[in-house]
């Protein structure tokens, strides 16, 4: 069997995702298109739109044949630990061959992305050159990888950075995957504007009363919108109310939280966007914050996170196809991962793996205590 695989938050899913999917099975003519997909909490550093169950469904729904869910130390972290979390553990299943992702250019990221993980001595003086010049990293670094022969736009578009942040990781383990990218149709990932039919997900979070919505969500995601999150105060409250708490030896084992950064979050006052708006800058971007922000509440440690990089953890689906489910099943059981059904199987687990599982747990209580929303903890079959 010849399964593709796909990272994702499906946050909300909508209609690029379903032509992705459709995509990815009429390209390839896979056997099966997993999914490994982010729980309760996003790398915007927020709670999911709707609760991972939901989603989950939506995936199926969609086109998926298995959803399983990203480690929160992962799903809430910059995109390079992101990518290699989600492909530590796709790898970790014989049967998927091949990562396939939407990007906005199709290149051979497997080639270059191995500009940024042999960074050579013109890439280094560039890159130190821009950053005494006072340039933002992120600039800086795309700068550095210009200079050493790469494709600008691999950088500057926010689906191909998550692309080449795949290729990194797949190249750093091992390189088995093959990669598959597919264009991008509609809407950039960071468009606000709400277009007839391929809108961004985030101008669908941000304009839910649009009666644009409705054309850009497919029917079974549609009539599920009075589950998705409107009001984040509770979120914020909570977020403004741990960082009080945390002092700044706690803040610097975040991962972006140092050179000072601590100090000033510690120093800002106010509710969260007004924290947030104090300490963004040219060096340090809104999003970056948040996903501080939220760490912080989430309580997820860069040393911890690298702890369960090189561990072996978990497989947990979050919802199956029916027809399909024994296979599917059986394939992820010849996993080094154990595969978690049941409450039981987390004995299986190592300690630092049993770690990652409770910040999932409580991941997902914490979303649903913002909520009030109850969530099952078993499998979905549909």
């Amino acid at each position: 069997m010849k399964y593709y695989a796909n990272i994702c938050e499906l946050n909300p899913f909508h209609n690029g995702h379903k032509y992705l999917f459709e995509r990815i099975k009429s390209d390839s003519g896979c056997d099966k298109l997993i999914c490994i997909m982010s729980g309760s909490f996003t790398q915007r550093g927020e709670p999911a739109i709707a609760n991972k169950y939901v989603r989950a469904r939506h995936a199926i729904l969609g086109g998926a044949d298995c959803v399983l869910e990203l480690p929160t130390a992962f799903s809430v972290a910059p995109a390079e630990i992101f990518a290699k979390g989600a492909v530590k553990i796709l790898k970790s299943i014989p049967a998927v061959k091949v990562l396939s992702f939407g990007c906005e250019t199709c290149a051979d990221f497997s080639k270059e992305a191995k500009l940024l993980l042999n960074e050579s001595e013109k890439f280094s003086e560039v890159l130190n050159k821009n950053l005494a010049e006072g340039r933002s990293y992120v600039k800086s670094y795309t700068e550095a990888f210009v200079s050493a022969g790469g494709n600008r736009d691999l950088l500057e578009n926010s689906n191909n950075i998550l692309a080449m942040e795949y290729a990194k990781a797949n190249l750093g383990q091992g390189g088995e995957l093959e990669l598959q990218p597919i264009e991008r149709v509609g809407a950039n990932f960071n468009d606000e504007k709400m277009n007839e039919n391929f809108s961004s997900a985030s101008a669908i979070r941000n304009n839910l009363t649009s009666p644009l919505v409705k054309e850009n969500l497919p029917e079974f995601v549609y009539k599920d919108i009075d589950l998705f999150l409107r009001d984040y105060n509770k979120f914020q409250e909570l977020t403004v109310y741990e960082l009080l708490k945390t002092d700044s030896k706690r803040l610097k084992r975040l991962f972006g939280c140092g050179e000072g950064l601590e100090n000033k979050l510690k120093t800002s006052r106010g509710e969260y966007c007004s924290i947030i708006e104090s300490c963004t800058s040219r060096r340090y971007s809104a999003s970056r914050i948040k996903r501080i922000l939220c760490a912080n509440l989430l309580g997820l440690f860069a040393d911890e996170c690298f702890e369960f990089l090189d561990t072996t953890l978990y497989l947990k689906p979050l919802a199956v196809k029916k027809d399909c489910a024994d296979e599917i099943l059986s394939e992820l059981s010849k996993s080094v991962n154990p595969l978690i059904l049941r409450g039981r199987d987390c004995e299986k687990l190592n300690e630092t793996a049993k770690k990652c599982l409770k910040i999932d747990e409580f991941s997902t209580n914490l979303r649903n205590f913002i909520t009030k929303e109850k969530t099952e903890n078993k499998i979905l079959t549909i």
